[in-house]
């Protein structure tokens, strides 16, 4: 039994028997940002731990949410790494369009932290090809537009680029809508090459080139379906520990934002009061004004006209 729980013994007691799990599992992520990937975390960290990549590749970077995962584990694990994201940093028909302020906030944590081991290549995927030499890439992930078309050309133009024995990794392949076709593909080519897939978080498929010489990624590969099942239930529970990070990070900035729409909604009030109090001032000036007073005999009349026509028509 595997099924993870609140308790350090029980959770200890899981990393020493699971193959599928190390302490890196257990990590928390530094830089929370806003991303799809958040629950993908703990398998990105378990990944680097048990791969060791001396070069990883990845495809589309957005706000560097799984990009600062890898930079972050090989600080941790001190591996001698290159980790190069490459993107265009002007979105795209899923991920909206936006300007140059999502690539400067990602340049900033990555000169402030990691200008050691991770790069920024701007520009269109297959402008950055010749940059990466065949056969020398550990880990390629593939995150780029979401078409069957798209993704299938980013996988062809850059297979060369990974090692025997390298592992790719598909984000979305359990995303069947607005024209995300991942999913095609993975069908295609998980029945051709050893394989896992995760289906929480968008789902993310796992798929490995050549043969694997990493035993913890065989293990993974040829697990049964009882197996399957428990690393899925395991990393979906990890995973979701992320997400409450994510969220209890963003309270602060919710809360300021709600400070922000009740003070606008106490000024709109108040301006509305103000303008009660005009003219209910107005009103009562009017009401003891000469004009009032000399207009009243006038009023009277109008009243005794309105009964009279009142009683003819009944």
């Amino acid at each position: 039994m595997t099924m993870l729980d609140d308790d350090p013994t029980r959770q200890c007691a899981v990393t020493s028997v699971s193959a599928w799990l190390s302490p890196a599992s257990y990590w928390q992520p530094a830089h929370i940002v806003t991303s799809a990937w958040l629950e993908h975390a703990p398998f990105a960290f378990w990944l680097a731990d048990a791969v060791r990549p001396r070069r990883i590749v990845e495809l589309g970077t957005h706000y560097g949410f799984s990009f600062f995962v890898f930079s972050e584990a090989a600080r941790r694990l001190e591996i001698d790494m290159e980790i190069y994201a490459l993107d265009t940093w002007e979105g795209d028909d899923h991920s909206g369009h936006y300007g140059d302020e999502v690539f400067e906030s990602v340049k900033e944590v990555v000169d402030r932290e990691y200008s050691r081991t991770s790069h920024l290549l701007r520009g269109l995927f297959e402008h950055s090809r010749s940059l990466i030499p065949d056969d020398s890439v550990d880990l390629l992930h593939i995150d780029g537009r979401h078409g069957y078309d798209d993704v299938k050309q980013d996988f062809e133009q850059w297979r060369d680029s990974v090692r025997e024995g390298g592992i790719v990794l598909f984000h979305d392949v359990a995303e069947r809508d607005r024209g995300f076709g991942v999913w095609r593909l993975w069908e295609e080519l998980s029945s051709q090459y050893p394989s896992f897939e995760f289906t929480h978080g968008h789902g993310l498929g796992v798929l490995a080139l050549g043969t694997v010489r990493v035993d913890a990624l065989t293990e993974l590969f040829g697990a049964d379906e009882s197996t399957t099942a428990l690393i899925r239930s395991d990393y979906e529970q990890l995973g979701s520990r992320v997400t409450r990070q994510a969220q209890l990070e963003a309270m602060p900035a919710e809360v300021a934002s709600l400070h922000d729409v009740v003070s606008a909604q106490t000024a709109e009030l108040a301006r509305v009061n103000s303008a009660l109090d005009q003219r209910d001032e107005v009103l009562a000036e009017y009401l003891h004004s000469t004009s009032w007073r000399i207009t009243r005999p006038l009023r009277s009349l109008g009243r005794f006209l309105g009964r009279g026509r009142g009683g003819s028509g009944a």
